[in-house]
């Protein structure tokens, strides 16, 4: 029986749904991320984003804003 585990996305505060147990099937596993993004949701973040916010910091226009242009 896979491992599910309801979270909310420290980014954006929403509700989802992580299938750690079932890696294949969880909404993050159609993303392949490049290193510079995995080290930014790395630094910032200690835990699953939603799929919502992993598309958005795919977006360069998106990642330099929160990279560069946000205080804290």
């Amino acid at each position: 029986m896979p491992n599910h585990e309801n979270k909310t996305c420290p980014r954006c505060s929403r509700y989802f749904e992580c299938k750690v147990g079932d890696i294949g099937h969880c909404q993050c596993s159609g993303f392949v991320l490049c290193a510079s993004e995995m080290a930014f949701i790395e630094e910032r973040y200690n835990d699953c984003l939603c799929g919502d916010c992993l598309k958005e910091l795919q977006n360069k226009h998106t990642l330099f804003k929160e990279k560069y242009l946000r205080n804290g």
